[in-house]
């Protein structure tokens, strides 16, 4: 049984990574597409395609990495997540654009650092 939760904590931190580029490249390429290009605007930049990318890391990230922190004892990687969450969650108060993808994409990076360092730390 410990193994199989300890298989499926390993793919959530694997997900949430997933998670976090696929939210970078929808920020990047959204900005590059509607700015340049002038294309997708309604749907690429839409509140709720943000509402649930960021419901799915915020799910993932707080199982995954308190799971992580309880089994190696490790708050780092939860502090960082969180901090990455943090920044997620902001850019939804802001407007659309630069400003939220300067949140944003930072954030997804520090939670994608955190699920990577849960990955090393429980190996």
């Amino acid at each position: 049984m410990r193994d199989a939760l300890l298989a499926i904590r390993d793919r959530l931190d694997g997900y949430g990574v997933l998670l976090s580029g696929l939210c970078a490249v929808h920020c990047v390429v959204g900005l590059v597409l509607v700015t340049f290009l002038g294309l997708g605007g309604g749907v690429l930049l839409s509140p709720g395609v943000h509402r649930i990318g960021l419901a799915l890391a915020v799910a993932i990230g707080i199982v995954t990495l308190g799971l992580s922190a309880m089994r190696h004892g490790r708050m780092g990687p939860a502090l960082i997540g969180a901090g990455g969450l943090s920044l997620m969650a902001a850019g939804l108060v802001v407007s659309h654009g630069p400003a939220e993808a300067l949140l944003t994409i930072p954030g997804v990076a520090l939670v994608a650092f955190a699920h990577i360092r849960n990955l090393r730390d429980a190996h």
